[in-house]
């Protein structure tokens, strides 16, 4: 017969007396029960509620307790918000991984002081007197002789008035309960904040192929000739320049252009091939310089308030140098070759996939984590890595976590474009910021749907959206063989819509638009295969550009994601939304078809947007410069994409 269990309720840890009988739930910002950090970037605040209570009528008091990297604790009291939600917020000021929780106990003083209040009869009022008397002994034992000294009034006053006012004396019941013990003190788990520079959370992206770079046809560009267009990609307003691979390209099985599996001769290959005889993942490419040649472009890019971003892949051309040295690191076919990448029907013969499950896996890991430290030692903080959810999850969690210990203001751009849930994860893992589905989202419907859910529900604790129309890999179906006004309205929703966005910079600026093949999102002649020659072509989306790098710069409300609202339309080929920071207020209105002009009614709702209900207001294009009256409720806009694909109007 199984014998009875004696009762063990939780208990008060370190503060208080008894046992916990207030109760902490429902905490947020929690991701996956403090198993993973929420994200926030320095300067922000961290908003924290709780649900916070206690049995019967008993009141309870909250507070947020947290602390900074390596930090000692500081504590913040929270507010009721009513039905025992609290809140409280904090800032956070450095870079690196913060903690906080939630702490209630049972708040004795502001019980008894409710219910003194409300006491009519003369006896009842002085015996309640006395039962306070006792609290604030208790609460100013040692602490403040002006608690003793209100304990004997409460005890000993006699005139009811006299009584009535030292009770209610706001001074001393504060003082009393900061000094009140915490009776059934309950704690919540340490929840983790991930914080990280603004970057993270605002940043735009400009990707060039270094080697396509030079102005004489047929020659292969260089970090120098990188260097001479830097001016005029700051001055287009990007702050991240993105590198695709720089590292020597396997000469086996090298690719052709347009990825012909036969190379002919000249055929600069794919730098995703990563590694040859003149090194792998920590050596420089010679055709586009020296080590010193790659410092210089670092130093040249910083210079100019941007920063370089290097692709980090893992992955080997078949003469790698680890090929040889660690065969153990590859998979291999039952015929004995190793296995080349493929995810079909594309087949890249000329790459090898690393084989994690080797046996060997410790070495192959800390071999990685060093690519990733050597460049850090070389000016590098961004990554953007590739294809990351073909590699386990517990490896990413490590090396980010090392990296970052190395070097804290790292950034971690995730390109995975996969199963929701496996890029949530990668985001969990550490990846500051995450390519997304607005590549392929096309109508008000998928795009209103997509981007409410990365605004507004709970996966933004830990999911930064960074929002690209185009990458050298995908040509979408909606730009090919499409006009410019098409790539004009891609920009404006990137650009607008994401706190964080990036694009192919010279083939979207030329409007780039011709597939290699029907049904397929590769671009002919792609660059992956083959120098391009872009001087000449580049200039009509260069003005609209900078026009609207400018206007995000200038406008807080479009650094970040969580204030984004969409407002009604009537014609599914116009989307509205507005973003928000104080009085900063953007209301944006686009027109989703390149070839026709569209037009309709805009139902503006004021709520979002902090307007009155009831007075009108201006907004002011910042793209054609017009100035409007509007008003709260429906409003008619009529938008020619040959003129100008939307309006970005900016609400005084």
């Amino acid at each position: 017969m199984k014998k009875n269990s004696s009762p063990s309720p939780g208990r008060g840890q370190g503060e208080g007396q008894g046992l916990a009988f207030a109760v902490v739930e429902d905490v947020a910002p929690d991701v996956d029960h403090g198993r993973f950090p929420a994200k926030r970037v320095v300067g922000e605040e961290v908003e924290v509620t709780a649900a916070c209570f206690a049995h019967g009528h008993e009141l309870v008091a909250c507070a947020v307790r947290y602390r900074p990297p390596g930090g000692d604790w500081r504590e913040m009291p929270m507010e009721h918000l009513g039905n025992d939600r609290w809140k409280a917020s904090f800032d956070v000021d450095a870079i690196g991984r913060w903690e906080y929780e939630v702490l209630a106990w049972v708040d004795h003083l502001t019980h008894w002081r409710d219910e003194f209040i409300r006491r009519l009869d003369a006896d009842d009022i002085r015996l309640a007197a006395k039962v306070g008397a006792d609290l604030v002994e208790r609460s100013g034992d040692g602490a403040d002789p002006k608690l003793s000294r209100w304990a004997k009034s409460l005890r000993t006053e006699t005139d009811l008035a006299k009584l009535r006012a030292s009770a209610t004396d706001e001074t001393l019941f504060e003082l009393a309960r900061e000094h009140e013990p915490r009776d059934g003190l309950a704690r919540s788990p340490v929840y983790p904040v991930q914080v990280d520079r603004v970057r993270a959370r605002f940043s735009t992206w400009y990707e060039i192929f270094p080697r396509s770079c030079s102005e004489v046809p047929g020659r292969h560009g260089t970090f120098a000739d990188l260097d001479e267009r830097l001016d005029e990609i700051a001055g287009m307003g990007f702050d991240v320049l993105y590198l695709p691979p720089i590292h020597p390209i396997g000469r086996e099985k090298r690719k052709g252009k347009n990825n012909a599996v036969v190379a002919t001769e000249g055929d600069v290959g794919s730098p995703w091939a990563i590694g040859s005889r003149e090194g792998g993942h920590t050596a420089i490419l010679p055709d586009l310089g020296t080590a010193a040649d790659f410092r210089h472009l670092v130093m040249a890019t910083r210079a100019r308030g941007m920063e370089i971003a290097m692709d980090i892949a893992f992955q080997c051309a078949p003469d790698h140098p680890w090929v040889a040295e660690h065969p153990e690191w590859f998979a291999r076919r039952p015929d004995g070759s190793i296995q080349y990448a493929e995810n079909p029907p594309k087949k890249y013969q000329d790459i090898y996939p690393l084989h994690f499950d080797t046996p060997d896996w410790k070495a192959l890991w800390e071999a990685l984590r060093d690519v990733f430290l050597f460049w850090a030692k070389e000016g590098v903080a961004v990554f953007r890595v590739d294809n990351p959810h073909t590699k386990p999850f517990a490896f990413w969690e490590w090396v980010i976590a090392e990296v970052k210990r190395a070097c804290p203001d790292a950034i971690f751009l995730s390109e995975a474009f996969t199963r929701p849930r496996v890029m949530h994860r990668l985001a969990k893992l550490g990846f500051t910021q995450s390519y997304t589905y607005f590549t392929w989202r096309t109508t008000k419907a998928e795009l209103t749907a997509y981007f409410t859910e990365l605004a507004t529900s709970p996966t933004r604790e830990f999911f930064r959206p960074n929002c690209w129309p185009n990458t050298p890999d995908i040509l979408p179906y909606h730009l090919q063989n499409a006009p410019l006004e098409a790539f004009r309205i891609r920009l404006v929703l990137a650009a607008t819509l994401a706190a964080s966005y990036g694009m192919y910079g010279p083939a979207f600026e030329a409007g780039d638009n011709r597939p290699r093949e029907p049904h397929s999102e590769e671009y002919l002649d792609s660059e992956k295969y083959q120098l391009r020659q872009w001087e000449g072509r580049r200039g009509g989306l260069t003005p609209l550009i900078t026009t609207l790098n400018q206007l995000r710069r200038a406008h807080p409300a479009l650094q970040s994601d969580w204030s984004l609202a969409f407002h009604a339309t009537d014609n599914d080929q116009l989307i509205a939304y507005s973003k928000r920071a104080g009085d900063d207020r953007l209301l944006v209105v686009v027109n989703l078809d390149p070839r026709h002009a569209h037009s309709g009614w805009v139902t503006v709702d004021p709520a979002p947007l902090g307007l009155d209900p009831h007075a009108p207001f201006r907004v002011q294009d910042s793209l054609g410069g017009e100035s409007y009256g509007w008003r709260p409720g429906a409003n008619f806009v009529i938008l020619d994409p040959a003129r100008a694909p939307a309006h970005v109007f900016t609400v005084a």
